[in-house]
């Protein structure tokens, strides 16, 4: 069973409610009507540089991910996101394919205050989650939008707070973005999509990464 194939069964079940439905609708028809992704980083641009906390505190810089080789990175919207445990545990289990293939991984997140040693915890990851404070790297590679108000008032009715998760009030997240970056730092592989029920699948990055060999 591919990632997809798991996502695709959470989505079958999330649009089951209507409310839900609908609130996804809007929030992909706002992003296509505006052409968010005409505006993204894509392959053959420089990725930007950062120094970002990881899950235990300490800071990590872009170049020390890429001394050891070419880098795989993933921006997920956090610890409430299934779609996102999902990428996250496939990724997991890709590791060892990944390490084999010459690549690290990382996994970028806006959230804040502790959430991203949680998430490490709950799927026992063994990869850095970097936190993207107010999200600074993501709105660099033309990522991150303001949530649409439907969407924006199912979430909080879920109780989910993004203000207090993210550390600001902003309402803005990642669309889903996967990248491989080689060694001197260019993107040679990109998937993003504006539809957060899907991920970039281990075999294409893997596939990306056997390219740069």
């Amino acid at each position: 069973m591919t990632l997809q194939d798991r996502l695709d069964v959470k989505r079958t079940r999330s649009v089951a409610n209507p409310a839900l439905r609908a609130a996804y609708e809007a929030t992909f028809a706002e992003l296509r009507r505006s052409r968010f992704l005409d505006h993204a980083l894509r392959s053959g641009a420089r990725f930007p540089d950062f120094l970002l906390p990881d899950a235990d505190g300490r800071l990590i810089a872009l170049t020390d991910l890429l001394a050891s080789g070419p880098l795989v990175v993933t921006f997920f919207r956090g610890q409430w996101c299934p779609y996102c445990s999902l990428t996250l545990a496939a990724l997991e289990a890709a590791l060892p394919d990944i390490a084999g293939a010459g690549g690290q991984l990382a996994a970028i997140t806006p959230e804040t205050g502790g959430r991203a040693l949680a998430v490490k915890q709950q799927h026992d990851i063994h990869y850095p989650v970097l936190v993207d404070v107010d999200s600074g790297v993501g709105l660099q590679c033309g990522l991150i939008f303001r949530v649409p108000e439907p969407y924006r008032t199912l979430i909080a009715s879920a109780g989910i707070d993004l203000p207090d998760r993210q550390g600001n009030g902003g309402w803005m997240l990642p669309v889903p973005a996967a990248y491989v970056i080689d060694r001197g730092g260019l993107i040679s592989w990109d998937f993003l999509d504006i539809d957060f029920t899907r991920r970039a699948e281990p075999a294409a990055i893997l596939q990306a990464l056997h390219a740069l060999r």
